[in-house]
């Protein structure tokens, strides 16, 4: 009976995971796509592929267009998550914010929030660059080895981080060094008194992130904002960039206190 859960569990992961990667590809190509466009793409079989999107399109969620025999999303897509990008945000429209540090540094710009023991790029505005960070959103990071993962913990007192440490420690494959407790808390303390974290090629050979905290949101959640690039052009115009960012939290914090006062 345990075996049958388990698999019924792993099937239901496998649907949830499915549907997300639909629509994740909707939203990267934006522009209608066939049966066989997606099954190739996930390899997925032309049958689980097809009761996939005709389930999508009875839920309302696609429109299939006969002619052409191609699906798009429908604007309930659209308007199903509107809300978090400005409520999450005190009212900010967070993207457009990403999308104005990308055009006043030239970089892809990254959120980030804590998952557990790693950290997840939330939403990614890529950089018009040819040569560019080129992530994905959702993409995971260690929580203690990757800046915008220190930046995080920069935050937390000295008995959680500890915790942490041991936790990450005890979840370590058998080839993976343990943490240097020392030398992680000397570099929180330093994160803590600058205000902001830089990390070069520390998880990526030749790619630099900078990045800032921004205060708290109205829900409690805790985010970093920062940029990433080639190493060279982001140590070029760290200044600058770090001026970038600052302003952006200040925008933020401004956001978020006036949400506050008027009770959102």
């Amino acid at each position: 009976m345990e075996k049958v859960r388990r698999g019924v569990a792993q099937g239901s992961i496998k649907s949830a995971r499915r549907v997300f990667e639909v629509l994740e590809y909707f939203d990267r190509i934006r522009a209608p796509v066939s049966l066989t466009q997606i099954c190739d793409q996930f390899g997925y079989a032309p049958s689980s592929g097809s009761a996939l999107l005709k389930s999508l399109v009875q839920l309302g969620y696609l429109e299939y267009d006969k002619r052409s025999r191609t699906y798009l999303p429908t604007m309930r897509i659209a308007l199903l998550g509107s809300w978090v990008a400005t409520d999450l945000f005190g009212g900010l429209n967070i993207l457009r914010l990403m999308e104005d540090l990308r055009d006043a540094t030239g970089e892809t710009v990254v959120l980030a929030t804590r998952s557990d023991l790693q950290v997840q790029y939330v939403h990614v505005v890529h950089s018009h660059e040819v040569l560019q960070f080129a992530v994905a959103p959702g993409t995971l990071r260690p929580l203690a080895a990757s800046g915008f993962g220190r930046l995080l913990l920069s935050t937390e007192k000295k008995a959680d981080i500890e915790a942490t440490v041991r936790r990450i420690d005890a979840r370590r494959a058998r080839h993976e060094a343990k943490i240097n407790q020392r030398e992680l808390m000397a570099d929180l303390e330093a994160v803590h008194d600058q205000g902001f974290a830089i990390s070069d090629s520390r998880v990526t050979p030749g790619v630099c992130t900078m990045g800032v905290l921004l205060l708290p949101t109205p829900f409690g959640r805790r985010f970093a904002l920062g940029v990433g690039g080639p190493s060279v052009r982001i140590n070029s115009k760290s200044a600058a960039i770090l001026g970038f960012l600052r302003d952006a939290a200040n925008i933020f914090e401004k956001a978020v206190k006036q949400a506050s006062t008027a009770g959102v």
